[in-house]
């Protein structure tokens, strides 16, 4: 389903129809949980260094993830970071109530 290197629009539209609706951090990594390790939140949450509530919270949308614990998930499971910053960050967004997308461009060519 998912490219590990970089996420395409496909794949992130599958995702969507799949957790049936709007792509967040949280249903992001159940999909991943789901269809490629099919293992239960306590293995899974082992994995990510986290709790099985951290991660039933966070499956669930009821915990915000810093962009930091994004980056460190996506290094775990060894998946880009670009996605998983760029839900972790609109998931800030969204909770303040503000109405913006967020777009995640890596930097390129500026030391490491």
């Amino acid at each position: 389903m998912a490219i590990k290197s970089a996420m395409t629009r496909t794949s992130l539209k599958k995702i969507e129809k799949i957790t049936n609706g709007p792509l967040t951090l949280g249903r992001l990594l159940w999909s991943i949980r789901q269809t490629h390790d099919e293992s239960s939140q306590v293995v899974f949450a082992k994995k990510l260094g986290i709790s099985r509530q951290q991660l039933c919270n966070i499956e669930h949308d009821r915990k915000v993830v810093s962009p930091q614990l994004a980056n460190h998930y996506a290094k775990k499971l060894d998946y880009s970071s670009e996605q998983f910053v760029r839900l972790a960050l609109q998931g800030m967004v969204d909770k303040a109530g503000l109405n913006f997308l967020v777009r995640v461009v890596p930097k390129r060519g500026r030391g490491k």
